[in-house]
């Protein structure tokens, strides 16, 4: 890929990005029925056939922001030390799909109590969690992909690696809930991180 193309693409990436952080700051502030696309579309700077370029619903790009923080957790993984013991190595990765992105820092969300809450009705609404379980399930192919590679199993034939997969999102889903819904007041760095300590507890390397 030449400068040219490569630079195209991060700004693709950059946008996408930016609609989707849009999309769930403006839906955690409204509701999602009160949100439009051109709403999203206009926090961003870009029309709304731009964001129908790149989102076929509000849903969609809501999900995005879960589905490339996923999908990250396997690329970190791939590239992480090839020594590192596997479930150290999810952790690391897992913790930093945590981070902000700049798209986050360029629009600070409300207050915190305003914006869990905000994000309990949202992640409440039916449209939402389906998006969301079709996202995880892309994410959770390419992790298990990923650590099939590290321990030298087959993704396909192989139950250990798509049961660790399956594991790992599943942790961060309930990690999710937890936080979300005011269970506990700890954040997601200290809740993801002891959840997976309980799964490489009982789910030793093959």
């Amino acid at each position: 890929m030449d400068d040219v193309s490569g630079l195209r693409e991060r700004k693709k990436e950059a946008t996408r990005a930016a609609l989707s952080w849009a999309a769930i700051r403006l839906t955690v502030e409204r509701g999602l029925n009160a949100v439009k696309v051109e709403d999203i579309a206009e926090a961003v700077g870009v029309s709304p056939r731009t964001f129908n370029n790149y989102f076929s619903s509000k849903a969609e790009a809501i999900a995005f922001r879960y589905l490339e923080r996923s999908l990250r957790v396997a690329a970190d993984l791939r590239e992480g030390p090839p020594g590192e013991p596997l479930w150290e190595a999810i952790t690391r990765a897992a913790l930093r799909q945590l981070e902000p992105g700049p798209e986050v820092r360029q629009m600070p969300p409300q207050e915190p109590a305003d914006w869990v809450a905000g994000l309990r009705v949202m992640l409440a609404e039916p449209v939402l969690q389906a998006e969301m379980l079709r996202a995880g399930k892309t994410a959770e192919k390419e992790l298990a992909a990923a650590i099939a590679d590290r321990t030298g199993t087959d993704p396909v034939s192989d139950l250990y690696p798509r049961l660790a997969a399956a594991s790992v999102m599943a942790a961060n889903g309930v990690a999710i809930e937890l936080f979300v819904q005011g269970g506990t007041e700890e954040p997601m760095e200290v809740l993801l991180p002891r959840a997976l300590d309980m799964l490489a507890a009982g789910l030793p390397n093959p």
